[in-house]
Order: structure tokens, then C-alpha cells, then sequence
């Protein structure tokens, strides 16, 4: 499996125009990765305290989430996924044009803005969080050919139709598996989505690959590669960002192609 990525753009996501004034909790104090957050400066006299799995409120104040996550705490987890697939289909002597994208757990469109600007045409973004849509409506409006806010682990009929009609022969998914956000059952939802021999670009926490993990996402990565379900291509280990405390979190990323549907 191939390690090694070609350069590809930078990243750059769209920042608010006004600035920001936010400040982190002290170096010394070491938190969960769930547990982190920040203060934000939202009037004259007020600051405001806001977790970093609180996404509704992220998302409602303009570039918090880009500035805290990736001009601060250096994010770089879009860049090596997106690499990944990208290297792994320049391999396959594929076109990236080509995709119909699941952009599974999509926020505020950042994983789908850089999609799009390597030629992605036709991405479907799905979150289970309106604050997400509207900040992907606000920040990028163009990005998405539809964004679908539903619960994949209980999708409706009608739903479930819709998503079919895509014919999705690609999923991505950045920083959005372990820690609750995205259940085992909706990456499972999700993945069968897609056609057979299409794509599926992921990261999680190296920690959440072990079987005994409670997220379930270890024994299932590991059942559905050794069950022929997901052929690997490409996997890196890799600094995801900076923890508030300023100490590294690694993540692996994995891209491969889809063999099969998930089995109950």
C-alpha cells in the first residue's frame, strides 16, 4: 500500500472578515480531546465558552471553527485524506472528476471545498446538525449538488430513495469517527451507499483501531478489511493537529476501494 502523497494544493479554507478574539485554556491544563474548548470574545464585555464537539455552536459565529481548528491548532486532516485518495486513484489511473462524493459527517463544507477544488463536480454532503447546512449555506454555498441533514441509523424510506438516486461511487469522512458524532450503524449506512469498486477515504484516532475500543470502529475497520469488504490502498499515520495543550494527536488515514456492502 502506497504511503507517499504527489503535492497537492493547499488548503484554504474561507475565513470570516472580521477578526476574531479568542483564547484557549492555559498550556499546562491537559484535556480529552472531546472535553477541549475555547473562549470567544462575542460583545465588547463578553466571552463566551465553547466546546469543541459543541458544532451548533461553532458554526454560528463565522471562521471560529477555521481559526481555532486549523489556524491554531494546525488541522491537517482534510489535506492527507483528500491526498490519499488522490494518489490512490492517480494509481488507479482514475479521474477524480469522475466521483459522486458521500462527504459524510460534512460540518461546514471544508472537506467539500477542497474536493472541489481538486474537480470534484458532484459532492452530497450529510450531517445530522442543521447549524452545520446553514454554515455551509453561509461560508460555501456552491459547494454541494444537495446537503441532507439526517440520522443515517434512521433513515426514512424517502431517504433512503434519495441517497440511492445519487449513485454515489465515493465517501469521504474527516475527523468525524469515535468520539459518538458518527455510531458505527451510519458509517455502515453510509458506505453501502456507495456503488461496488467505488471509494471510501476516511480518518479516526489511532487509539479507536483497537478491537477493544468502545466506539465499535476498530473491530468494524478491521472485520470489513479482513472480510474483503474495503481493499486498502493507501494508509498514513499522521499528525491530525495539536491538542490544546499543545501536544500532537495522530490519526490514521485510510483509502481503498469499496468490494462489497457491510453485512449486518
Amino acid at each position: 500500500m502506497p504511503t507517499n502523497v504527489a503535492p497537492a494544493p493547499s488548503m484554504t479554507p474561507r475565513r470570516a472578515n472580521a477578526p476574531l478574539e479568542i483564547a484557549l485554556p492555559e498550556p499546562g491544563l491537559s484535556l480529552s480531546q472531546n472535553r477541549e474548548w475555547c473562549v470567544v470574545r462575542t460583545g465588547q464585555d463578553t466571552w463566551r465558552r465553547i466546546g469543541f464537539h459543541d458544532y451548533d455552536q461553532l458554526f454560528a459565529i463565522p471562521g471560529l471553527y477555521e481559526k481555532v481548528i486549523y489556524d491554531i491548532l494546525e488541522c491537517s486532516s482534510p489535506q492527507v485524506v483528500a491526498d490519499l485518495l488522490t494518489q490512490a486513484m492517480a494509481d488507479a489511473q482514475e479521474d477524480m472528476n469522475d466521483l459522486r462524493v458521500l462527504d459524510l459527517g460534512a460540518g461546514n463544507g471544508i472537506v467539500g471545498e477542497l474536493l472541489a477544488e481538486r474537480g470534484v463536480r458532484r459532492l452530497v454532503g450529510v450531517d445530522i446538525i442543521d447549524e452545520a447546512r446553514m454554515a455551509t449555506r453561509r461560508d460555501r454555498p456552491d459547494v454541494y449538488q444537495a446537503y441532507h441533514v439526517v440520522d443515517l441509523t434512521n433513515l426514512p424510506t424517502d431517504e433512503h430513495r434519495r441517497f440511492a438516486g445519487y449513485n454515489l461511487n465515493a465517501m469521504l469522512c474527516v475527523a468525524a469517527l469515535g468520539f459518538g458524532d458518527i455510531p458505527v450503524d451510519a458509517f455502515t449506512t453510509a458506505f453501502n451507499f456507495v456503488a461496488d469498486n467505488g471509494w471510501i477515504a476516511f480518518n479516526i484516532k489511532e487509539e479507536f483501531l483497537d478491537n477493544r475500543d468502545a466506539s465499535g470502529f476498530g473491530n468494524l475497520i478491521n472485520r470489513i478489511v479482513g472480510e474483503g469488504a474495503l481493499d486498502i490502498r493507501a494508509k498514513k499515520r499522521y499528525q491530525h493537529r495539536l491538542a490544546t495543550d499543545r501536544e500532537p494527536i495522530y490519526y490514521v488515514a485510510f483509502a481503498g476501494r469499496k468490494r462489497r456492502d457491510i453485512s449486518a
